[in-house]
This record gives structure tokens, C-alpha cells and sequence, in this order.
């Protein structure tokens, strides 16, 4: 019976978590097109409008202590559709003042999201399955990421234009919001919906860090290909769906991957690789190899579950997703102020001085990943499973 809760719970959440991802592939996918070729924004400006949407999430870590008590799922719902009237507003904006304000909207339901599924994971994964149970829902989101690009490249090609693919996007995050109301809502979290203590530092160290290096790459790097070597539409939405095809296949691979050798190695690994991709996009001149590590930088965003792993290792279920949370909350702290200095470095000094200072941030994190303390022996099988339980 328990067994079923959790299939059940977990299937609605693949769900809600594809739909999601449905929606952002549109997002994400038009972005680079759009606002360099549709709302001819410059490098500043785009670093402008990044600093203004991430700002949500900082932010998001009060709207969560309001909502504390609340079931998960329904909050969930709620912020989905938050996510769903700011994309399809994006088909409606005639100036830059609209295109703040809608990004504004859609990024505050998607930042209070964020934390939710992996916290929702955690609750509903049996003991010792985390890693794998984590890499599955994610591979929900890479499988409806791809459906979604798929999706947009099939309707660029039949002439349809930009903007009405948001409309189309703001109706999946509707169908995920509908998914949420599935998910068992016993899943609430007692206890405070803030968690800051000294025990969590290097976990809130590595989501500042990956806030200050993940925000430059999502500010910049598709802007780079469009702006500067002027790649078109449907050649940035074949780059995304091969970058999430990778992901579907290495999101389960990678959670195993976790549960076998643990966090440090994997996160050491994951910054390690990030470090020389940054080099490559201030270096590189062939847009071929730009290419290429932009879909494999991208492909590795994977590795970042470590992350919730590590908490869900370290933390006791009832800081789970204040802990997380807290952890989005620095990872923006870095990400509202990296596309103002970017877009600043971009304008005075050049791009490349953009990446390198993304480069600096993925070369700390190396040093800050190879602290974390490796899984104690036999973490894969539990002594006592039963109090495991009790945490959900």
C-alpha cells in the first residue's frame, strides 16, 4: 500500500516535472532568437533583464515561508500557473518595459517550483533509492524538454512565427500544474521553511557559486551564438533538443552514478569539466566547437542533483526543503548580480571577459566540491530503513 503511494506520487510528479520541462524547452529554446532578433536587446540590456527575473529568487524564499503549512503539491499548482501567464504574455509584449514585467511574472512561479520537486523526490524515493528516484523525475523533465523542442522545431518549420510558440508554452505549465493536484498532499514539511545553519555551508557554498556560473551560461552563452555568429532559430532549437537527449539518457546514469561513488567525486568532477568549457567560449573562435561545448555544458547540468543528494544525506527530512530552498536563495543571490556585471564585462571590455569570470566561479567550485566528505561505507543499505520511512 505504502509502495503504491509512492508509485503513484512519483508518476504525478514525472508528470508535472515533463510538462514543466515541455514548457521551459519553449522558453528557453526561443530566448536567445527572440530577444536578440525580436526585441533587438543589446549585451547590457539582456544582462539587465536576467538581473531583474532572477531577482525572483530571492524572493521566492519568502513566498515560501508564507505559504509554509501548505501541502507541497498545492503550491506547486499555484506557482505553475504563475508560469503559464507570464510565458504566453511574452506573444503580447510590444517594448522592453512588457518584456520585464512578464518575465518577471512567469520566473516568480517558476523560482518558488524550483525547490518542490526535488524536495517532493526525497519524500516519495524508497531508502537508499534516492539518487536513482531523483535521476528518473529529471529524466521526466530532459524526456518533455525534448518533446517540447521537437515540438517548436516542427511548427518553425511549417512558418509558424515566435511569438505564438509561448502561447503554446504557457498551456503546458497549465497541464503541470493539473499533474500537481495528483501528488499525494501529505507531503508538507514541518518545521521551518528557512534553514540556515553552519552544518549545510558548503552545499550553500557550491549553490552560490553554480548561481554565479549557471547565470552567465543561461544570460549569455545562446545570446553569444545569435548575437555575434547569428545563429538561426532552427539551428538553436537542434542544438537544445540534442542537448536534452543527452540529458534523458544520462539523468538515471548520473543518479546511479551518485549512489555508487557519492557527491565529491561527482560534484569535483561536474566544476572540473565547467571550468574548461568557460575558457572555450571566451577562446574559441570556430562556431563549430562553440557549439559543442554549448550542448555538452548544458547536457552536464545533470551532475547538479548532487546537490539535493547531499542534503538529503546531511539534512533530517524536516529541512529538506527549507534547506533547499535556502540553497536557491544563495545560488540568486550570485545569479541577480553575474548578468549586470556580464553584460557590463560585454559592453567595456569585450565577451570574453564575460565567460572568464564564469570560468573563476566554476574553478572555485572545484575546490569548495572536494570538501565535501565522502558517504560514509554502506549508505546504499540502510540500518534502519523504518525511520527512513518515517521521514515521508
Amino acid at each position: 500500500h505504502v509502495r503504491g503511494r509512492r508509485r503513484r506520487g512519483l508518476i504525478f510528479l514525472a508528470l508535472a516535472v515533463g510538462a514543466v520541462g515541455f514548457s521551459l524547452a519553449l522558453q528557453m529554446g526561443l530566448n536567445a532568437n527572440f530577444v536578440a532578433d525580436e526585441m533587438h536587446l543589446t549585451g547590457l540590456e539582456q544582462g539587465l533583464l536576467e538581473t531583474f527575473r532572477e531577482s525572483c529568487g530571492i524572493i521566492a524564499l519568502g513566498v515560501l515561508a508564507l505559504l509554509a503549512g501548505l501541502a507541497e503539491p498545492l503550491v506547486g499548482a499555484g506557482m505553475l500557473v504563475l508560469l503559464a501567464a507570464g510565458l504566453s504574455g511574452y506573444a503580447f509584449v510590444p517594448d522592453y518595459l512588457w518584456l520585464v514585467l512578464m518575465s518577471l511574472l512567469w520566473s516568480q512561479g517558476l523560482h518558488v517550483w524550483m525547490p518542490l520537486p526535488r524536495s517532493m523526490a526525497l519524500a516519495l524515493a524508497e531508502p537508499g533509492r534516492t539518487g536513482r528516484r531523483m535521476g528518473q523525475v529529471q529524466a521526466a523533465g530532459a524526456a518533455g524538454m525534448g518533446v517540447g523542442l521537437l515540438a517548436a522545431l516542427a511548427l518553425v518549420k511549417a512558418g509558424v512565427r515566435i511569438r505564438p510558440l509561448y502561447v503554446v508554452a504557457g498551456a503546458a505549465a497549465l497541464l503541470g500544474s493539473a499533474a500537481c493536484l495528483g501528488i499525494p498532499r501529505r507531503l508538507k514539511t514541518p518545521g521551518p521553511r528557512f534553514v540556515l545553519r553552519r552544518k549545510y555551508g558548503l552545499f550553500y557554498a557550491l549553490s552560490f557559486l553554480e548561481g554565479w556560473r549557471k547565470q552567465i551560461f543561461i544570460a549569455f552563452a545562446g545570446f553569444l551564438l545569435v548575437k555575434r555568429y547569428h545563429t538561426p532559430l532552427e539551428t538553436m532549437l537542434l542544438l537544445w533538443v540534442i542537448t536534452q537527449g543527452i540529458g534523458w539518457v544520462a539523468s538515471p546514469l548520473v543518479g546511479r552514478l551518485i549512489d555508487r561513488v557519492g557527491e565529491r567525486k561527482v560534484l569535483a568532477l561536474y566544476f572540473s569539466c565547467l571550468t574548461v568549457f568557460f575558457v572555450g567560449y571566451a577562446l574559441v573562435r570556430s562556431v563549430p566547437v562553440l557549439y559543442g561545448l554549448f550542448v555538452i555544458d548544458n547536457a552536464f547540468f545533470v551532475f547538479t542533483m548532487a546537490l539535493a543528494t547531499y542534503v538529503g544525506r546531511i539534512a533530517p527530512p524536516s529541512e529538506h526543503t527549507p534547506t533547499l530552498s535556502m540553497g536557491v536563495a544563495m545560488n540568486h543571490v550570485a545569479a541577480v548580480t553575474m548578468p549586470l556585471a556580464g553584460g557590463l564585462l560585454w559592453k567595456y571590455l569585450g565577451y570574453q571577459w564575460t565567460f572568464l569570470i564564469g570560468a573563476v566561479a566554476a574553478a572555485l567550485s572545484v575546490l569548495v566540491a572536494l570538501k565535501v566528505p565522502p558517504r560514509p561505507d554502506g549508505v546504499r543499505k540502510p540500518a534502519a530503513p523504518a525511520g527512513a520511512d518515517a521521514a515521508d
